[in-house]
């Protein structure tokens, strides 16, 4: 697979200038995908590394992915290792391989171009496939149980919570109601239940399934927490959001230290947070990037030290 074509990485070098790489630090690309973000890590690591005049450790970038896909795109180099894995178990795998603290964690959450642009994913409502938006094709549940299997109220909460769907019960009402005749299996069949061609609509309607489908949200709260622990004082957090649920999340750990936005104060009426933030002002793609990249219109950079 080219992985040139899995997944054009976004924000890329403000990502990753956000890190402060340093000769012999140890990083996290925590969403590998098609290995952007990893390749640039990984050039910058080695230039520094290599440059540097004083005797360091050789620095290592550790990569996160759960797709089979992904790890047929793993770079073949000695300071990188590909781990298959939720990124929301980060921690566990660090200390399989023997590694307490680390000086920078990445994390772009989009989905990439590869899963949007592959019919037999589900991923997206512009090509007929079996619904599915599994990440991991070794979990159990798919879109395809969601919308057949879940209740009408559980149904309608998914598509109001992860979608913002105003009209959630309505459009649950009316999937509940279509599988009674059959069950629903192709996206092309989904959508024509639907009743709806406005895009973003059905955008909402299919970013909801694949978070419920791959617990997005969970996923990221419990990697968000376990950079708390995993990144040493000085270390960043560089995280690339693209819907508000997520961003929400991020800022939030960022400003207090936790994903509920529960600002806790000293005596003296302080934020206490392990976090302070490095980019005051949130980072947004610029026009050229857009234009190249139409999928990084709704992207945002969010970058943080541990203090």
């Amino acid at each position: 697979m080219n992985n040139v074509s899995y997944h054009i990485p976004v924000l890329l070098r403000e990502s990753v200038d956000g890190l402060n790489i340093n000769a012999g630090g140890v990083y996290v690309d925590a969403t590998y995908g098609g290995g952007g973000h990893s390749r640039e890590i990984l050039f910058r690591l080695r230039s520094i590394s290599e440059g540097d005049s004083a005797e360091v450790p050789a620095g290592h970038l550790y990569g996160f992915d759960q797709d089979a896909d992904a790890e047929k795109n793993a770079l073949a180099d000695d300071y990188f290792t590909f781990v298959r894995g939720n990124f929301r178990h980060m921690r566990n795998f660090m200390r399989y391989y023997g590694v307490e603290h680390v000086d920078g964690i990445l994390a772009d959450l989009g989905v990439s171009s590869h899963h949007f642009d592959d019919e037999s994913r589900g991923f997206s409502f512009r090509f007929d496939g079996r619904l599915d938006m599994r990440m991991n094709q070794r979990s159990g549940v798919s879109a395809t149980d969601v919308v057949n299997d879940y209740d009408e109220t559980r149904l309608a909460d998914v598509l109001y919570m992860y979608g913002e769907l105003k009209n959630s019960r309505q459009l649950a009402s009316r999937i509940v109601a279509a599988r009674r005749d059959h069950r629903i299996e192709r996206t092309d069949d989904f959508v024509g239940i639907l009743r709806t061609d406005d895009k973003q609509t059905l955008a909402r309607i299919f970013q909801a399934l694949r978070i419920e489908v791959n617990h997005e949200m969970d996923a990221l709260s419990e990697m968000l927490r376990a950079s708390v622990r995993l990144l040493r004082p000085g270390g960043r957090l560089s995280v690339i959001t693209y819907h508000s649920l997520e961003d929400r999340m991020v800022k939030n750990m960022m400003k207090t230290g936790n994903v509920e936005g529960r600002a806790e104060k000293d005596f003296y009426g302080r934020v206490s947070s392990p976090f302070e933030p490095v980019n005051k002002k949130v980072i947004v793609p610029d026009d050229e990037e857009t234009a190249r990249n139409p999928r990084s219109r709704s992207a945002k950079l969010r970058i943080a030290e541990r203090v």
